[in-house]
């Protein structure tokens, strides 16, 4: 079923709120016409999918709020490095992470320590969630339910936070 006029219409009204809502989104004027052209196609192109009676300026917005963080992931997916030094040290940095300066380097090698302290079942988890793996490829690796992976990850985390709180 193709977009109605009704539908069309309604689409071409929220156009001033989804341009906002895109420019909040991405903080860049091109990149938010770009993110609302999207959103206009994958609304018009799935219109048989909008129920009627349902809030559609919502429908609309998780639409745009979708394509956003798909792009978002796609982007991060392809900037990251796969790190081959030994002690995963410059795991995706960027090149202006301060790295370099005796403050970075020194609090990169606390951190990497902290880490290699914890024990096993959380060390192993925490370091695949930073290097880039998603909590269900580390649960299939590791032969565990997804909700322990999360746990031990929020855990590890958690540890990370309270013994370097004065680095905040």
């Amino acid at each position: 079923m193709a977009a109605t006029p009704s539908f069309t219409d309604r689409l071409t009204a929220l156009q001033g709120n989804m341009l906002n809502f895109a420019y909040m989104l991405t903080s860049n004027r091109d990149d938010a016409y770009d993110l609302l052209q999207d959103t206009m196609v994958k609304a018009l192109d799935n219109a048989d999918k909008y129920v009627e009676n349902t809030n559609f300026k919502g429908w609309v917005f998780t639409i745009m709020r979708n394509i956003f963080i798909n792009n978002y992931r796609r982007i991060a997916r392809s900037a990251t490095v796969i790190d081959q030094t030994e002690d995963l040290y410059h795991l995706n940095l960027s090149q202006d992470s301060g790295i370099d300066s005796p403050e970075g380097s020194y609090t990169a090698s606390e951190i990497t320590a902290a880490i290699n302290e914890f024990p096993e079942k959380y060390r192993v988890p925490f370091s695949m969630h930073v290097a880039g793996y998603k909590y269900d490829e580390i649960a299939e690796e590791m032969n565990l339910p997804l909700g322990t992976i999360k746990s031990r990850i929020f855990f590890a985390r958690q540890q990370l936070q309270t013994r370097f709180a004065d680095y905040r």
